[in-house]
């Protein structure tokens, strides 16, 4: 990723829908991106776990929690899984737990707030569907750059 996000968005304006300024940085890179994929779950992590078990090169996980903050949707045996599969990032509307281990991970990670309660695996949760971060519009195929001052979501080139 060369382009910070900053300049991509002086460049191309209201082309470029920006996340509010909720997240955190918890992963080991900070300046991450890649083509969206997503997950709509409530306090249920079985999606994400099935989803950063497959390909993930070239890719990013958005989830929309709902912005919950009782409970994490992924940690880091879950994250450890989308650095083995190659995932460039993860960008949770809501929690995440094992701080500590996530930054040491060769993955981005953004997230609300990280909270030591885990989420219960009842196999809910959609995949790949159009989604709404905050207000934003993020659909499968956008593509998602994130850095140091934010998280830029981009029509597919």
């Amino acid at each position: 990723m060369t382009d910070s996000t900053c300049d991509l968005y002086d460049s191309l304006g209201t082309r470029a829908r920006v996340l509010p300024p909720l997240f955190q940085d918890f992963g080991g890179r900070p300046r991450f991106g890649g083509v969206i994929v997503t997950v709509r779950c409530f306090e249920d992590n079985s999606r994400v776990k099935e989803v950063l078990a497959t390909a993930g090169r070239g890719k990013v996980l958005v989830v929309d929690g709902g912005g919950s903050q009782r409970c994490a949707l992924m940690g880091d045996l879950i994250a450890r899984s989308a650095v083995d599969n190659g995932w460039e990032g993860v960008v949770i509307y809501g929690c995440i737990r094992d701080r500590v281990a996530l930054r040491d991970l060769a993955l981005g990670i953004k997230a609300l707030a990280a909270i030591p309660r885990k989420s219960e695996r009842r196999g809910e949760g959609q995949i790949q569907l159009p989604i709404e971060i905050a207000g934003v519009a993020c659909r499968p195929g956008d593509r998602l750059v994130a850095d140091e001052d934010g998280v830029i979501i981009l029509e597919p080139t």
